[in-house]
């Protein structure tokens, strides 16, 4: 990194994920300690949050599961307290905690559904930056990505997951230009659909073979957690306020 002039010295970081137990959250803890992050994993799926953290000990990485409901404020500032009182800092948080809702007409959602789907998608967000950006801009370097969606577009057919991903997408506009200048970007990554369980059980063998899209694949959650590791890197020297397209194509 000698050619970047304003990259920040290589620390031994520390990460906090949401949604780190599986997915491409799962996926993004263990490519950030393979980056030589220590990871803090905030999920409520005990048994796969665990065997992520044996994965990232046997890298030679400390990590932590904090089982933490997104939805409740304490628990949320909580889990970033109990990630502070172990390692001493918090450098990078990532926001992938997430659910789809219902695929049905608007008139069959219901109130508590959408209710239900912010809380997640969106309050949960909203929680973990309040609770961990302070201690980034403490030590004058930080690093936050959250996963967003196309559904941001809208679909009749999930009107409270487009409704959040339109609401994260405006949220990381908004605070990736609050503070730069003290060092902590904020920025989103948009996969296309990724072969997660959350994909993967909604379409057919053949669907998931040949998509139709450019690439003429869906994503493994691999490929977009390196793309998450960029921007929570110290090589990350100009992008906030960003998503970033992940989709195997433009669309």
């Amino acid at each position: 990194m000698a050619h970047l002039r304003f990259a920040a010295p290589v620390e031994q970081r520390v990460a906090l994920i949401t949604g780190g137990a599986r997915g491409i959250g799962g996926a993004t803890a263990l490519r950030l300690a393979e980056a030589g992050r220590h990871i803090v994993i905030v999920d409520l799926l005990a048994e796969p949050a665990q065997e992520r953290v044996r994965e990232i000990e046997a890298m030679g990485q400390q990590a932590l599961f904090v089982e933490t409901d997104v939805t409740d404020e304490e628990q949320v500032h909580e889990a970033v307290a109990q990630a502070v009182a172990a390692f001493g800092r918090l450098d990078i948080l990532v926001c992938s905690a997430g659910v789809l809702g219902w695929e049905k007409p608007f008139f069959e959602q219901t109130a508590a559904q959408f209710a239900k789907v912010m809380q997640i998608n969106v309050h949960g967000v909203y929680y973990a930056h309040q609770a961990a950006v302070p201690h980034m801009l403490e030590r004058g370097w930080g690093r936050c990505v959250t996963i967003s969606s196309g559904g941001r577009h809208g679909s009749p057919y999930q009107v409270p997951y487009s409704v959040s991903k339109g609401a994260v997408w405006s949220f990381i506009q908004a605070l990736g230009d609050a503070w730069p200048r003290q060092g902590v970007f904020v920025n989103g990554v948009e996969p296309g659909r990724a072969l997660t369980d959350m994909v993967v059980p909604r379409f057919d063998e053949e669907h998931l073979r040949d998509p139709g899209n450019p690439i003429g694949r869906y994503s493994d959650a691999e490929e977009v957690a390196e793309v998450i590791e960029f921007l929570c890197s110290e090589r990350n020297t100009y992008t906030t306020g960003s998503v970033w397209s992940v989709k195997g194509g433009k669309g």
